[in-house]
């Protein structure tokens, strides 16, 4: 199997962190001299990292793989100021699309097995505020609502998305729009949207958005569109169609900081990595690095400022207006990495990848051929899914023994000196100041997603 010209793991690879040396950062935000704030995980980044979701709420546990009904994902979240925890593994067939409450938080790192799939209909967070959502996977699939996406938000503030796949959206995978603001999504795999559009994600008319760390693939275009204040940092995007990383191209005034990203070209791409711009859409890049060859190797250049226009584009298109310096700086910054190593930490960690599943493996797989598999599904045909080889099983597993339905298992509770029979226990504060669940929740994915320093 091709491989890239390094072979290193991601801590040692030379240009591991730019701490955006890079961008030239300039004066920073009087919040910066604050204290540190308390991030909603270890390795929570950007705008959205404040959430606290459900901490210290009701602890529900998932016991059935049923749309509705006592136990199931629909019933977990039809409240708020939950903590949602999985006694199952498996897929979740949607009958409907599902609204999420506010201050959630839906641990899918506790799902035995291979975890779950949310499959079937659009999951929304609209007007939703302060929710976290880890290790999961929306694939809305051809039954769903033409005009929804897999996973959707609009109004939605203080949120974070972390290493979750969103995919088989029917016009989007991913959607944040209309007034959304201090979002993150990291760590994601938003792959092979599917009829009428293929689209990967539209964020738009949005402030302060962090995308970092993710892998858009096969998707037509809109990987994603970038229509608002934006920081689109250390992302992998391959074998877009018609283009990678879209513009704004509005009547207002938008910023994007594109900084350490790789757009590598697969055998759908064409040679327009970026473009729909307007000099209204103001730019910084710096380290990113673009591969167009599809020769089974991983020896991206450097764009050229040129580089993000295409002549033979709608004349409406032009260049973006480029800043020399980065414009966003979330109070809890996103570690930068160089271009090659975020692309090894994307193909490891990438989508929900604590137990990776038979979908995710195949588009991995593809990612790693470097140019020579992978296909866009044709936006125009309706089969959609079936033409990626359709929905896959997600093994399931047993959870461990929870006496007290706290969350937290009896044995893990036992090894640090809480008492397996006391539900009080779990919402107790550590002096990190999470919940003792929290600290569990953080054990189960120890290692992954946490950045070098």
């Amino acid at each position: 199997m091709p491989t890239t010209r390094t072979s290193k793991r991601l801590c040692a690879i030379g240009s591991l962190c730019l701490v955006l040396a890079l961008s030239a950062r300039g004066a920073q935000p009087e919040s910066s001299q604050l204290a540190p704030a308390m991030p909603a995980f270890p390795g929570a980044e950007g705008f959205g990292a404040l959430a606290t979701g459900g901490r210290g709420g009701e602890v529900y546990h998932v016991t059935t793989l049923a749309d509705s009904g006592p136990g199931s994902f629909r019933d977990a979240v039809s409240q708020p100021n939950r903590i949602v925890v999985f006694d199952v593994g498996g897929i979740v067939r949607l009958e409907d699309n599902i609204l999420l409450s506010d201050n959630l938080t839906i641990a899918g790192e506790t799902a035995p097995g291979e975890g779950i799939c949310l499959y079937g209909r659009s999951v929304s967070l609209s007007g939703r505020t302060n929710v976290i959502l880890r290790f999961l996977r929306f694939r809305q699939g051809i039954a769903g609502d033409r005009g929804k996406k897999a996973l959707g938000m609009d109004r939605a503030s203080r949120i974070i998305v972390d290493h979750c796949s969103i995919q088989w959206g029917r016009w989007d995978d991913l959607g944040i729009t209309v007034g959304s603001r201090d979002i993150t999504v990291q760590h994601c795999l938003l792959a092979e949207a599917i009829h009428p559009q293929s689209f990967g994600a539209l964020v738009d008319s949005v402030e302060n958005v962090s995308l970092v760390g993710n892998l858009w693939m096969s998707n037509e275009s809109r990987n994603p569109k970038a229509k608002g204040t934006i920081q689109f940092v250390n992302n992998v995007v391959y074998n877009w169609g018609y283009t990678g990383l879209c513009g704004g191209h509005s009547a207002a005034d938008r910023r994007l900081d594109a900084i350490g990203n790789y757009f590598v070209a697969g055998p759908s791409s064409n040679d327009r990595f970026a473009g729909q711009f307007l000099a209204t859409d103001h730019v910084f890049q710096a380290g990113n690095l673009v591969d167009l060859d599809r020769d089974g190797a991983l020896d991206g250049t450097p764009p050229a400022p040129a580089d993000f226009h295409r002549p033979d584009e709608e004349a409406k298109y032009t260049l973006p207006t480029f800043e020399l310096a980065s414009a966003l700086h979330p109070q809890i910054p996103v570690t930068v990495l160089g271009a090659e190593a975020a692309f090894e930490r994307v193909a490891r960690e990438a989508g929900c990848s604590l137990r990776r599943d038979a979908i995710d493996r195949r588009l991995i797989d593809e990612l790693r051929s470097l140019g020579t598999r992978g296909a866009t599904l044709p936006h125009k045909d309706p089969a959609g899914e079936a033409l990626a080889g359709g929905i896959a099983p997600v093994l399931g597993g047993e959870a461990p023994a929870d006496t007290d339905r706290d969350g937290m298992p009896d044995a893990w509770e036992a090894a640090r000196g809480l008492d397996p029979k006391n539900p009080a226990d779990g919402a107790a504060l550590d002096s990190s100041g999470y919940s003792n669940l929290e600290l569990y929740l953080h054990s189960r994915v120890a290692g992954i997603g946490v950045p070098c320093r």
